[in-house]
């Protein structure tokens, strides 16, 4: 099943999400009111061959906990990622086994193109 792991609060995931029209090819998950399972992320970092390729740096709590001053493993990225639904960079797209992570506009031509 393709899906699209988003933020219904974050008006760029909504604008993106229309832009898309995600809603008639993929399954919606706001990870705020259903967070992503361990199982799910695995299979994303799988995909996009790293916890670090999903993890925003742009979290309020990124700063808040000071974590750019620290080096964090890969293994840290997943745990962040579990415990607090800000520190998945969104969206993030499943398609067809391919993933597709944040808003920057060679990975939304990237998901384009692949849809086609």
């Amino acid at each position: 099943m393709n899906k699209v792991y988003y933020l219904s609060s974050c008006d760029t995931c909504r604008r993106i999400l229309k832009e898309s029209a995600a809603a008639d090819y993929f399954e919606l998950r706001d990870i705020k009111t259903n967070p992503i399972s361990p199982e799910e992320l695995d299979q994303l970092a799988s995909a996009a061959e790293s916890y670090g390729a999903l993890f925003s740096r742009r979290a309020v709590k990124y700063r808040a906990m000071s974590l750019q001053n620290k080096i964090l493993t890969e293994m840290d990225y997943r745990s962040l990622i579990l415990s607090e639904y800000t520190f998945l960079k969104r969206p993030v797209f499943w398609w067809k086994g391919k993933v597709f992570v944040g808003s920057d506009t060679t990975n939304l031509q990237a998901l384009r193109s692949a849809m086609r």
